[in-house]
């Protein structure tokens, strides 16, 4: 048998996007829903500062975005396997290394590791090649990455606290990063065995696909890039600080785990709602209704004093967040087209993830100067109403108007 991968017929269309979607699943959970698990027990076992250990999580957030381009450049070139494949190890060798972490350094060392692979192996290379993979049916593939995707915060917390009470904490990050060697890694080198299918020529689409360049003299690539990165900012800030704004309300770690544990599935929810009833919105119309909810989930967290206004904002900050992720998945096909699109995703995702490396930080510098958690929460949600004001400005696509992927 030849050992040449584009001699290998590619898995089915099912196939692929089950293996992919579980490994989103699993690489989700990992790199980006556990961090905030982890902040407190290293700071009580290794005396670390709160700013020290967040400093590690906005390294990482800032190599992804970093890579992002050349992740996505890599794509289009026909590198999809190698690039997500080789993005799972990257990650279950730098949870090892964070395991291993004694001093300081070395946690800088694995997230520097770690933000690498999220610009390899998250949603945005996986748009990327399932955009490429199947251009009649993206649409429906990101649709259902999501959709499994979505499970990853609900499943990451429990899982990771009940690894670091039964093991500790070292031994929980070795797990992890055992699990994405041995399932994630093997399952997107099989997903994506042999190469893209051949295009047929389409004269109407090839003039109507913009370039990288021509992208970058749109307005709305920049104010869709703004959008983005204010979501990204408020996103990663929130989730880096989330355990120990719970617990500044005075909140159990039984009810705040409760409450976590919604927001998975009201992502999923919010997927499923649109894959049985809005499949005829257009990327603009969707876009308007999740950026409003964004925050108005954020007002709820941060005046909220009971569990049940808390399980309200978890619904519908987690099906605003699910079906932002659809939103971001199709932008780039709806105004740009198909034919760069690893490259304009690329630098929409340099554009709006850098920023997003100083929210953890800058979170715990906030801090500093305002009594609490409830006024980071209003300012997070001040930045989620501007990201709702950008999209509005962008205005609707000129060149494509489904949000399906159909052709």
């Amino acid at each position: 048998m030849s050992r040449n991968p584009d001699a290998v017929a590619p898995p089915a269309f099912g196939n692929t996007v089950a293996c992919l979607a579980v490994a989103q699943l699993l690489a989700w959970g990992a790199l980006y829903y556990t961090f905030s698990a982890f902040v407190l027990p290293m700071r009580d076992s290794l005396g670390w500062s709160k700013s020290a250990i967040m400093g590690a999580f906005t390294l990482g957030l800032a190599v992804w975005g970093a890579a992002s381009y050349g992740a996505g450049a890599a794509i289009d070139r026909g590198h999809g396997r190698a690039v997500m494949t080789g993005g799972t190890v990257l990650a279950g060798l730098g949870f090892g290394v964070w395991s291993q972490a004694h001093r300081i350094e070395w946690l800088y060392v694995a997230w520097a590791l770690l933000g690498m692979a999220m610009a390899m192996c998250l949603y945005e290379p996986a748009f990327s090649v399932v955009t490429r993979r199947f251009p009649t049916r993206y649409g429906s593939a990101i649709t259902w990455l999501t959709l499994v995707g979505g499970f990853a915060s609900t499943l990451s917390f429990p899982v990771t606290l009940w690894l670091i009470g039964a093991f500790g904490w070292r031994p929980a990050l070795a797990v992890i990063g055992g699990v994405l060697l041995a399932v994630a890694a093997p399952l997107n080198a099989w997903a994506l065995r042999g190469s893209d299918p051949p295009r047929p020529p389409r004269a109407a689409d090839v003039a109507d696909d913009a370039t990288l360049h021509e992208a970058l003299r749109h307005s709305a690539f920049w104010l869709l890039a703004a959008t983005f990165m204010l979501y990204s900012v408020v996103s990663a800030t929130f989730w880096a600080h989330v355990m120990p704004a719970f617990a500044s309300k005075g909140t159990s770690q039984g009810d705040a785990l409760t409450v976590l544990m919604w927001i998975g599935p009201s992502q999923v929810i919010g997927r499923l709602v649109f894959l049985g009833a809005g499949k005829r919105w257009s990327a603009r119309a969707l876009g308007l209704v999740v950026f409003a909810a964004m925050p108005l989930s954020l007002l709820l967290f941060a005046l909220a004093g009971g569990l049940w206004v808390l399980l309200v904002f978890a619904v519908l900050f987690g099906a605003a967040n699910g079906l932002v992720t659809i939103v971001r998945g199709h932008v780039v096909p709806t105004y740009f087209g198909h034919a760069h699109v690893g490259r304009i995703s690329g630098v929409l995702s340099v554009l709006s993830l850098v920023p997003r490396a100083v929210g953890p930080i800058a979170g715990a510098w906030v801090l500093l100067a305002v009594p609490g958690y409830r006024e980071l929460l209003l300012m997070l949600a001040a930045l989620a109403g501007l990201a709702w004001g950008a999209f509005v400005w962008a205005g609707a696509p000129t060149r494509r108007a489904a949000v399906t992927g159909r052709a």
